[in-house]
């Protein structure tokens, strides 16, 4: 199931869209250096832009999701710089590339973000910051 927690990896090269369940897991594992079977999101876009493929583990199998644009392009983030095949991304730049947005007009101001593994937990951190 996919949550507000879930990691999401979006793969920096382009891919054949005909590829399907294990080709795609092969990236995952050869190109991404991830698991397939995390339960992490994975985003998988051609090169014109105009389709994503996003792949995840549904605790008893993989489940895909397919878009492909009738018209346009999706807005992803600057990858020419990014050297490795996968890049994590945000729920929210998640949402702004589906929506059509043009990352590059985005300017985000610094905000605190808890680390994933420290979601949920029972008990307060040690030096936190009071609230």
């Amino acid at each position: 199931m996919i949550g507000f927690q879930t990691r999401i990896f979006l793969c920096t090269d382009d891919t054949d869209m005909r590829k399907s369940f294990g080709s795609l897991v092969g990236i995952i594992r050869s190109s991404m250096h991830l698991d397939p079977q995390s339960g992490f999101l994975f985003i998988f876009k051609n090169k014109r832009g105009d389709r994503i493929k996003c792949v995840f583990w549904d605790s008893d199998g993989f489940a895909m999701f397919y878009k492909v644009l009738q018209r346009g392009t999706f807005q992803f983030p600057n990858l020419q710089n990014i050297s490795s095949a996968g890049l994590e991304i945000d729920p929210s730049t998640l949402r702004m590339i589906l929506d059509g947005i043009d990352l590059s007009s985005i300017r985000r101001h610094p905000r605190y973000r808890a680390l994933p593994n420290n979601i949920g937990l029972s008990e307060p951190l040690q030096n936190a910051a009071p609230f």
